[in-house]
């Protein structure tokens, strides 16, 4: 079903509710309400990081921000160059209020001050929805991975929402599980507090 033009209270509220928009392509003015029927999340007690990226992440080959550039990682996330994307005009609207708002958060990895890669998402009392995440070096935006939920077991946060699992999100301890159960742990979540740092 195609959704109505949105607000921020009306996206937090789906939130809420185990759903999210997402847009055909790019160029789709359109929006629809999207809610698997399993979903993928990675349990923050079970992350596992590999070796090699372990190994990246201490050797601080990136220089990694909270909040300092959430519209350019939106900007990576939707870049054309990484194929057909779910992210329109209508997204980067309306998550650049949510982000205005503190209801959404981006981690970023510099090198030689350029962005070089990032993640962003949304938060929900103790709930953090990851949305998209972009690379434009080796390693970049699984580095803002792993210092997302180093941010998040920090603070106090209970589930980490991936939406979907890929295999690449597997690597990292990531599951599927069906809508009821998630909704459980979902509802669970956004009925505690739960800290973001500041940037």
């Amino acid at each position: 079903m195609h959704a109505p033009r949105l607000t921020p209270q009306m996206l937090l509220r789906a939130y809420a509710e185990g759903l999210f928009p997402m847009a055909e392509k790019r160029d789709d003015p359109e929006l629809y309400w999207v809610s698997p029927e399993k979903r993928g999340v990675i349990p923050l007690d079970a992350f596992h990081v590999p070796h090699r990226l372990a190994r990246t992440v201490r050797s601080n080959r990136f220089q990694v921000t909270t909040d300092r550039a959430f519209g350019a990682v939106m900007q990576g996330c939707a870049a054309p160059g990484r194929g057909e994307t779910w992210i329109n005009d209508e997204i980067l609207r309306l998550y650049a209020t949510l982000h205005a708002g503190r209801h959404a958060h981006s981690v970023e990895c510099w090198q030689s001050g350029e962005l070089v890669g990032g993640l962003y998402g949304v938060r929900l009392g103790a709930a953090f929805f990851g949305e998209s995440m972009f690379s434009r070096v080796r390693d970049a935006s699984k580095v803002a991975l792993v210092h997302l939920v180093d941010i998040l077991r920090q603070g106090g946060f209970v589930l980490l929402d991936t939406q979907f699992l890929t295999g690449h999100l597997a690597t990292f301890g990531a599951a599927e599980i069906p809508r009821s159960e998630y909704l459980t742990l979902l509802h669970q979540a956004i009925a505690r507090e739960a800290v973001w740092p500041a940037p």
